[in-house]
């Protein structure tokens, strides 16, 4: 069995896979206040709360977008799974042929979405990853990473609005069902919502044009990806476990 982990800057996504199998996933809070002995008592609860014994575990793979939590990581795992863990860098085997210009300046959280969709879906694809940041990332049907966007996440265009301002409050993260709201909460969840929508759609569009295949398949992951399904058709479909599985495939690419 391996362990993966997409330490991400709001969350940390984990998940143990068996072979190719899914046996279970998590999500705990991102913090680097926090000790290698708290995560690592985290992750022996959940393991045994799951009925698994982290002395199965024979590899582990991360990707992280927080460097100043790696070292903390690092060393639970080391204290805890008693093993170095692998993280996620440029130079490592991952079957695609990376068209970024400075491929070090790619998250890896993008690579293993990229590797991920290229090895379950193939191309042209697009993928986006609604997180605390949306990034967009396109597959050609070479199996090429082509490149994509990054613009900010649904909660934190929420929260620049609400901090950023004197009297507009937090709002809930719900779609009204007018686009002309009559009070203020409505019409801040109307511009926030419908309005990154739309931008979704817009970019989308504008990738397909640009790629030439407007049948491009669309895949997303992230939290907020439930909330632009339900009012959209642009997108085909939802897998949450995308970051997962592509560290699963890229552990295996080089195990070697």
């Amino acid at each position: 069995m391996i362990f993966v982990m997409d330490i991400g800057n709001t969350n940390i996504k984990a998940a143990v896979f068996d072979g190719r199998t899914l046996l279970r996933r998590w999500r705990c809070a991102t913090d680097p206040s926090m000790t290698s002995d708290q995560y690592g008592i985290i992750m022996a609860d959940l393991f045994r709360y799951h009925g698994l014994d982290m002395r199965d575990i024979e590899g582990i793979m991360i990707s992280s977008v927080v460097p100043t939590i790696n070292f903390t990581i690092e060393h639970m795992c080391g204290d805890y799974f008693g093993m170095e863990p692998r993280f996620l860098v440029p130079g490592m085997k991952t079957g695609l042929n990376i068209r970024y210009e400075n491929p070090r300046e790619l998250g890896s959280d993008r690579i293993a979405n990229a590797v991920a969709v290229s090895t379950l879906y193939g191309g042209p694809s697009i993928f986006i990853d609604f997180g605390t940041a949306t990034t967009y990332g396109v597959i050609s049907e070479k199996n090429e990473f082509l490149g994509g966007a990054i613009g900010p996440g649904l909660r934190m265009m929420n929260k620049a609005l609400a901090t950023g301002t004197a009297k507009l409050p937090s709002i809930e993260l719900v779609v009204p069902p007018r686009v002309i709201g009559r009070t203020t909460v409505t019409n801040i969840q109307s511009g926030v919502l419908y309005g990154y929508i739309g931008s979704v759609e817009k970019l989308v569009g504008a990738m397909k044009k640009e790629i030439g295949a407007l049948d491009t398949k669309v895949i997303a992951t992230g939290g907020m990806a439930h909330i632009v399904r339900n009012n959209s058709d642009v997108i085909d479909e939802i897998n949450p476990d995308l970051t997962l599985t592509g560290l699963r495939i890229i552990y295996e690419k080089n195990q070697a």
